[in-house]
């Protein structure tokens, strides 16, 4: 089980930690998907400081169990919104979105079965 718990928790971080990254740095796709979403791109750095959040809080799961549940619950709630965004707009290109959705639901799913909490 902890095999699996640091597995998808690791990856979770990872494309999480990515995407905050590219928030940050203004990378040409999250940009184009700020305005195919109709999201203003002023939002694109507190969105990737939400992912980073997300990110590292998985990370510290590891030494503080409830940050790690409470961060991959914070990022479902993200990519929900996210979700809401594409559909706004109705946008129902939606395979990125469920890769970036299901790993926090994974890393939710993990960090109940394995640390209870």
């Amino acid at each position: 089980m902890f095999a699996t718990y640091l597995v998808i928790i690791i990856l979770t971080a990872a494309v999480n930690g990515t995407a905050a990254v590219a928030n940050f740095i203004g990378h040409e796709y999250p940009k184009s998907q700020a305005d195919k979403l109709r999201v203003p791109r002023s939002w694109m750095r507190p969105l990737g400081a939400l992912l980073a959040a997300g990110a590292l809080g998985l990370l510290a799961g590891f030494a503080v169990p409830v940050l790690g549940t409470l961060a991959a619950a914070g990022l479902v709630l993200y990519f929900v919104g996210a979700l809401w965004a594409h559909l706004r707009v109705r946008d129902h290109q939606l395979g990125p979105w469920a890769v970036f959705f299901c790993l926090p639901v994974a890393a939710l799913t993990v960090s109940f079965a394995y640390n209870g909490t």
